[in-house]
């Protein structure tokens, strides 16, 4: 049976001549492909992927410092000139069009049209495809698309975000000898021939593939400049200030993709929301706690008046959160010096609660405040300082509409902004102090005459595994034993029966998953907890490993100091239920 084919999503037709219907919208979509142009050089400037941004008829308007790299050309070369078919192998771009043709029973011609298909029509799309070099060399990539659509969702245009996946082995070629760089590199392409196979089958998978592939470099990124940082002996000045620099650009990476996948997620439809009744006290007091650095490094006072009395609305928290803290971060960076931001909660008329945010910036004309919600666009602050993606207002915009909610904002040049949010109210009930659940604090014992407390790593990846050793080489009460893949895994679990397994998900074999649930149904291990050490990022991995039973899940690039206090709690765990599990043995 051949599959259904969607057509596009089309906006509304005005009440108007059809002559000045696309007059007028083919002036919105080139309007917003210009105001990308500076931007997205600017967000997206990561060498270890390409991103290639077209108009609707395919032509390239941004190619970023990674398709310069990746393909050797200029963005000169081919800005404005060629499109994405032009620098692909032309016989698997036929070979393409003839499947989907096949597939979707309508002759597709074999172009660009055949790269954008399935994207132009709202699926998800990610497949295999080899970019031809400006020196007439090839490069295997994975290939996702994504339609880029106006506010009345018309297509104005495609991004199509190449990963070349030797980022992967980075750390361990580097240290690998010259004469074996060859060999690495086409272990490497293979391995992501594999991954893209099996992105092909199973396609509704994308966005937490990219984010694994996006993270695990990111690991041994933060993670290695973290160790440095905190080491002893400490770093010189000149070397602190390199690790500070390598830290602040691996987290702004880090908030892009999430915010990449965040907007990715919800024009999928694929975002889960879990509203509940909510506390605004409680989250804006989490907010103030995340913020308060930012505002003392940039000298600026942050006050939140409390509300009249306690207000509650319906909505997620997580996803509140990351709103209230996007607001806060830009109130503060795009304020003057010495300035304030005032946070303030009210009721309003319909069972609203309107939460807002007062800085004492520079302010916006009414031009700019009509361009403030637009995808990339940082409306002339691309030059500033202050680092941003354009991305998160969008986002947030999003989030509130989502939530049933709207954002706004007030402004006069000079004066500053308001930046409000309104939520759905709800009736709550505030949690007591005594039954807010107790964090397990556990020190560490290493004493000589205590025996070494093993805990067992399984990950395949070098440079994660150098990191988790080189962590814990720093507790001498501790022994690190290691296992490349599942099975291996769960034998060395088996005969060595460590306090602590840290499991990765994409395992060779068998998953982590997999390994979990074998571990769980076996009365040697079923006591062990194991801790998920995973770059599949997306609440929904999160929310599916813990159903499955892992004690703790860390997302990559870890947190040193997150991680250690996880590997105390779940050492404390184990120390608990042993102990249980002897008084049982001596009752009975």
């Amino acid at each position: 049976m051949k599959p259904a084919l969607p057509s596009p999503g089309q906006a509304p037709k005005p009440l108007a001549s059809a002559s000045e219907a696309s007059r007028s919208t083919e002036a919105r979509r080139q309007s917003a492909l210009l105001k990308t142009g500076a931007l997205q050089t600017a967000i997206l400037n990561s060498a270890n992927f390409s991103s290639i941004a077209t108009d609707d008829k395919g032509v390239i308007q941004i190619f970023n410092i990674g398709a310069e790299r990746m393909l050797g050309y200029a963005s000169v070369d081919v800005l404005n000139r060629l499109t994405p078919a032009d620098i692909s192998d032309p016989d698997e771009i036929i070979q393409r069009a003839q499947t989907l043709s096949t597939e979707y029973d309508t002759a597709i011609a074999p172009g660009f049209e055949a790269l954008v298909f399935k994207a132009a029509r709202g699926i998800e799309d990610i497949y295999e495809l080899t970019y031809l070099r400006k020196n007439g060399s090839r490069l295997p990539a994975v290939v996702s698309v994504t339609a880029l659509r106006d506010a009345q969702t018309a297509i104005i245009g495609y991004l199509l975000i190449g990963t070349d996946n030797t980022a992967r082995k980075q750390v361990e070629a580097e240290q690998q000898r010259l004469d074996q760089a060859l060999h690495e590199t086409n272990l490497e392409l293979q391995d992501a021939k594999v991954a893209a196979e099996s992105a092909n089958l199973a396609k509704s998978e994308f966005l937490s593939s990219m984010s694994h592939e996006l993270r695990s470099p990111l690991n041994a990124i933060l993670g290695f400049a973290q160790l440095m940082d905190s080491g002893s002996p400490a770093p010189t000045p000149g070397q602190k200030d390199s690790i500070d620099q390598i830290l602040q650009s691996g987290w702004y990476l880090l908030e892009l993709i999430n915010e990449i996948l965040d907007l990715a997620q919800i024009e999928s439809g694929k975002l889960s929301l879990s509203p509940e009744p909510m506390s605004l006290a409680e989250v804006l007091s989490d907010c103030q706690a995340m913020i308060e650095p930012q505002a003392r490094q940039s000298g600026i006072r942050v006050s939140f008046g409390p509300p009249e009395r306690p207000l509650f609305v319906h909505a997620d928290r997580t996803r509140v959160k990351q709103i209230f803290v996007n607001l806060l971060s830009n109130a503060i960076k795009y304020n003057r010096v010495g300035g304030t931001v005032e946070v303030s909660c009210q009721a309003r008329a319909g069972e609203r609660i309107r939460v807002s945010f007062q800085d004492t910036g520079e302010g916006l004309s009414p031009d700019k405040v009509a361009q403030l919600f637009q995808p990339f666009n940082r409306l002339g602050q691309e030059a500033g300082v202050e680092e941003g993606t354009g991305i998160g207002l969008v986002v947030s915009k999003q989030l509130v509409e989502l939530m049933g909610g709207t954002i706004g904002v007030d402004s006069s040049v000079g004066v500053g902004s308001v930046f409000w949010i309104e939520l759905p109210a709800s009736a709550g009930m505030e949690v007591p102090a005594d039954e807010a659940p107790a964090r397990l604090v556990a020190t560490a014992d290493p004493a000589a005459s205590t025996p070494l407390r093993r805990v067992l790593c399984v990950e395949d990846n070098p440079a994660n595994l150098m990191l988790v050793a080189k962590l814990l080489a720093r507790r001498p009460d501790l022994h690190l034993l290691t296992a490349k893949d599942g099975r291996r895994g769960i034998e060395m679990a088996h005969s060595a029966l460590p306090e602590v397994i840290l499991m990765d998900i994409n395992l060779p074999g068998i998953s982590g998953l997999t390994a979990l649930r074998i571990l769980a149904g076996d009365p040697a291990t079923a006591h062990i907890p194991v801790v998920a050490l995973s770059a599949n990022a997306m609440p929904r991995d999160i929310q599916k490993g813990l159903e499955a039973g892992f004690f703790r899940y860390l997302t990559k690039p870890i947190k040193v100091s997150e991680f250690m206090d996880t590997v105390d709690l779940a050492l404390e765990h184990a120390r608990a239920t042993s102990k249980a599990a002897d008084q049982a043995k001596a009752t009975s």
